[in-house]
């Protein structure tokens, strides 16, 4: 089976020369939950934006990103988001809109669906998103939480295939964040969550990547990788407590 996600060798620098990836490989497939971990400045969120196309990637003559089969490139970067969705770190990164419901609908707009399906999938998404009154407000009157509510309902709209989450649960109370876990446990796309909620990624993903330094460390089930306390500390991590609860397949 195709996979959702397939990179190889992806490689980024920023315009002062720094370097964000340093050959960074990995491949998810189709329905997997894989989580993004290491400290800040691991180049977690430039990734993410990479995978999208916001970032034009310097791909070595080896190197390659396929999403859903189809190579990542100028001329695919538009088709391509339209089955991505890529949730920002700083959700005032992502407001267009003065009103909540116009932000919801600009996605499913500009793909031209027709308006029954806008409206179906607007109240869907702000539903799923556990916001189903917010469609009058304003986005910028709102909390830091309401706010990632509301990018995450944006996205949502968009039906996404794959969803890239930078640091999702920021500004998220308990409940909040519960209630986000809840919601992409119940989605049927595939998901890479770049996050520091150790305890989200054992809840909710059963593989995570360490990167460091734009490389990735390791690669493996989450139970086994966030158990290994040396690693975990030598990267800026450290061992979550959940886990002293939970068996290595529960």
């Amino acid at each position: 089976m195709t996979p959702s996600l397939d990179v190889r060798n992806l490689c980024y620098a920023y315009p002062d020369g720094r370097v964000a990836l340093d050959g960074v490989s990995l491949s998810v497939a189709e329905g997997e939950r894989v989580a993004l971990i290491g400290p800040n400045g691991a180049g977690k969120s430039t990734l993410l934006q990479c995978l999208n196309g916001l970032l034009p990637a310097r791909l070595p003559r080896e190197a390659a990103v396929r999403v859903f089969g189809t190579p990542l490139g100028e001329t695919t970067a538009d088709g391509i988001r339209r089955s991505v969705g890529l949730l920002f770190q700083d959700p005032d990164d992502q407001f267009l809109c003065p009103t909540v419901r116009e932000e919801v609908r600009f996605g499913p707009e500009q793909f031209g669906w027709e308006e029954a399906r806008i409206e179906e999938a607007v109240a869907d998404a702000l539903a799923r998103a556990g916001i189903p009154d917010f469609g009058p407000r304003e986005p910028h009157h709102l909390s830091r939480g309401e706010k990632r509510r509301v990018c995450l309902a944006a996205v949502l709209a968009c039906s996404p295939r794959l969803l890239l989450l930078d640091e999702p649960t920021t500004d998220l109370d308990p409940r909040g964040k519960r209630e986000l876990r809840e919601v992409l446990r119940t989605l049927p796309v595939t998901i890479l969550l770049a996050t520091h909620d150790l305890e989200m990624v054992v809840d909710l993903c059963p593989r995570a990547v360490l990167l460091d330094r734009g490389r990735v460390i390791a690669n493996r089930p989450t139970f086994d990788l966030l158990s290994d306390e040396p690693l975990m500390l030598a990267h800026g991590l450290e061992r979550p407590h959940i886990l002293s609860h939970r068996h290595p397949h529960g």
